[in-house]
Formats: structure tokens, C-alpha cells, sequence
């Protein structure tokens, strides 16, 4: 069964953080939805929502993961989180994780200093200047460190460009993308297309099982 560590730092990865900058792009029809994969059969989906709230953006977050073994559920995962942009900068993400039966939570919120986060996993804290939020969704954070969602914790991972590697859309068809190697605290491969769009994730699971992104 997939190592509820493997799902922590890829298929729930969510966070927080940004002091300046311009405010990122919203995909082309307002939202990112993954069927994600494990070992060739679905476990789940992840899906991020985009809608314009005056001065910036509002992003709500949903993972639902399940592995079952045929009636029976052997481990399940949900993640809910909302992060919010304004003039440029996160102001306020929150997120609240069910990790097969062990809850996580962890807020920030910005005032004139940068933005604090708090969690389960940790004491409240003022995040770097040049973090990001480890949502995937955002290209700029590979140059950047995370906060991750599942307790807010700081984790930095190390990237590598890999180099060119199309992806498979869902009519069958291939995209050209970029895929990047993440090394450290967390383990997994991010590729985004021609236009910096998150377009697959993938990891190998700490007992062999291949975990696979696909766009929907």
C-alpha cells in the first residue's frame, strides 16, 4: 500500500507563502484537475478551482484518494484548502487534511511583517520572504521553498531540470513539457508545458508503487 509519507509531500502537497511579485496566472478555463494513478488504476483525483476575488485570486484545493481492496477501503486521504492572492501576494491559505484517520491542519495569514503560519506539525512561524506555496500549480516554485499543507511545515526541496518530456493528454494526444526532478524533502517529478502550465506529477511510493498524474 502506498506510504501515507509518499502522499504527504506529492499527491496532497499544498502550502502558503509569497511577499512580492506579480500575481500568477489563472489557467485558460479557471481550474487544474488530475485523475491520479497508482500502479495503472485510479485512486483519486486532485483538483484546484480558480476564481477572481476582486484585487486577485481565490484557489480551493480537493484531493479525495482511496485503495481499496475489492470491497474494502485499505487507506484513505482527503485533503480541503483555500489559498488566497491579493495585489501580487498570498495574504491567507488554511487547510485541513484527513490522513487515513489522523487529522492536520495548518493556517497563514499576512500582516506587515510577511506571513505567519502555524500548524499541527508546526509552532508558529514567520515564512521566508521568497517562499512559495507547494501547490504545484505555480512554476515559481522551483526556485523557491515550500510550506507544505499537511501541518505546515518548511521544506526545501532540490530541483533538477530534467529536460524535455511530453506528456499524455486525456484525448490520447501528447503535449510537449519540461520535467523536473525534486530531490530532498520531497521526492517526486513535477513536468509543465510550453506555458509553464502544471500538466503531471509522478513519485514512486516508499513500497515500489508508481503514483502518476494525469490531466482531465
Amino acid at each position: 500500500m502506498i506510504s501515507r509519507r509518499g502522499l504527504l509531500l506529492a499527491a496532497a502537497s499544498s502550502g502558503v507563502a509569497h511577499a512580492a511579485g506579480a500575481q500568477p496566472t489563472m489557467p485558460g478555463d479557471n481550474r487544474l484537475a488530475f485523475r491520479v494513478v497508482r500502479n495503472g488504476s485510479a485512486i483519486g483525483t486532485h483538483v484546484l478551482t480558480f476564481a477572481r476575488s476582486g484585487n486577485g485570486i481565490d484557489i480551493h484545493i480537493a484531493v479525495d484518494l482511496a485503495i481499496g481492496l475489492g470491497p474494502f477501503i485499505l487507506f484513505r486521504y482527503t485533503l480541503r484548502g483555500l489559498e488566497q492572492w491579493r495585489d501580487g501576494a498570498i495574504v491567507h491559505v488554511d487547510g485541513a487534511v484527513n490522513d487515513d484517520g489522523t487529522p492536520e491542519t495548518m493556517r497563514a495569514d499576512r500582516d506587515a511583517r510577511g506571513l505567519w503560519v502555524e500548524g499541527s506539525q508546526a509552532p508558529r512561524y514567520l515564512a521566508p520572504a521568497d517562499a512559495l506555496p507547494a501547490t504545484h500549480w505555480n512554476m515559481a516554485e522551483l526556485h523557491a521553498p515550500w510550506i507544505n499543507m499537511q501541518g505546515g511545515r518548511l521544506l526545501h526541496p532540490v530541483v533538477e531540470r530534467v529536460g524535455a518530456d511530453p506528456v499524455t493528454l486525456p484525448n490520447g494526444r501528447t503535449e510537449p513539457a519540461t520535467r523536473y526532478a525534486l530531490s530532498g524533502d520531497a521526492k517526486l517529478d513535477l513536468w509543465y508545458d510550453a506555458e509553464d502550465q502544471w500538466s503531471a506529477l509522478g513519485f514512486v511510493a516508499k513500497d515500489g508503487s508508481v503514483i502518476r498524474y494525469e490531466l482531465t
